[in-house]
């Protein structure tokens, strides 16, 4: 199978090209400075290169809080490029898994958010993915569309990997603990990922359309810190530390964040029987993987 992974340099796309080949899967993920999801004649010539069986979009402006005062360049990359990538698709009639985020919610529901609950995004970074969501659906019928949340890894910059540096420069952390939702590990969401593109490529019978991918298992920001130094103590890494919680209210930031983002992941496991490890475990092993491959973190 030959894959198509934009992002590659990200959190998910580089566990995706870390477990495709132990799979048999031919991926292509081009390099940020060789292609800008901003100017298609990149996506194009790469495009028909590689002739990809399947696309995974994985590449995503992220940054929440400049998106504020980015929005050109939020949409640009996060609902222009989806719809290139998705017509393109379609011209070729090959799939594409798209990936999108909690934060097209508002998190006022006050239960976990099913597929179909409407979309009512608080922000630009949200309202550029929402829009990247319905040009993907309006263009393409062959699309999966996962969302997921509080997505962390050993790669990259992200919350995890922030509490660790900052517990160790002996810092006291002050950590939100108003919002909830579902950390989730990049190399679990890559794992189900490569799973659903392997029945792809195998011509199964799939049923198109949006699900939702977490960690399983709800926590607080406050939660996760948490969980996050008391895996560091128990490993011998630190032997104290100094958390705090505080209210979102204490801790303004330019964007506003969805207070309750609990996605139901139901779908995907019975659609794809994909599995979804508790959130506490995989961070576990991702505090595990980083410690045994530097004993710090940067």
């Amino acid at each position: 199978m030959k894959l198509f992974i934009t992002g590659g340099e990200g959190q998910l796309g580089s566990e995706l090209i870390a477990q495709a080949a132990s799979r048999g899967i031919d991926v292509l993920a081009p390099l940020l400075a060789h292609m800008d999801l901003t100017r298609p004649e990149q996506i194009d010539r790469i495009w028909d290169e590689f002739h990809p069986a399947a696309v995974i979009n994985a590449a995503a402006y992220t940054a929440v809080d400049r998106a504020e005062s980015e929005p050109d360049l939020a949409f640009a990359v996060n609902a222009e490029a989806p719809v290139r990538i998705a017509r393109r698709c379609a011209r070729e009639q090959i799939p594409l898994i798209h990936i999108s985020t909690d934060y097209v919610f508002d998190g006022l529901k006050g239960s976990p958010y099913l597929e179909d609950d409407p979309v009512a995004p608080l922000g630009v970074y949200g309202r550029s993915k929402a829009e990247g969501e319905a040009g993907v659906r309006g263009s393409l019928n062959q699309h999966l569309i996962v969302r997921t949340a509080w997505l962390y890894s050993a790669h990259g910059a992200n919350f995890l990997k922030t509490v660790m540096r900052l517990v160790g420069e002996g810092n006291e952390l002050r950590i939100v603990e108003d919002q909830l939702g579902c950390p989730t590990c990049a190399a679990d969401l890559a794992d189900a990922l490569l799973h659903i593109a392997q029945q792809l490529a195998s011509g199964a019978e799939i049923p198109w359309g949006t699900y939702h991918y977490c960690g399983s298992g709800v926590t607080s920001w406050y939660g996760m810190a948490r969980h996050v130094l008391e895996t560091l103590v128990s490993r011998g890494h630190i032997t104290s530390f100094r958390l705090r919680p505080v209210t979102t209210a204490e801790y303004p930031t330019p964007a506003r964040r969805p207070p309750y983002s609990v996605l139901d992941c139901g779908r995907i496991e019975t659609a794809f029987a994909v599995r979804r490890p508790p959130w506490q475990q995989s961070i576990e092993k991702t505090i595990d993987r980083l410690l045994g491959a530097t004993g710090t973190v940067r």
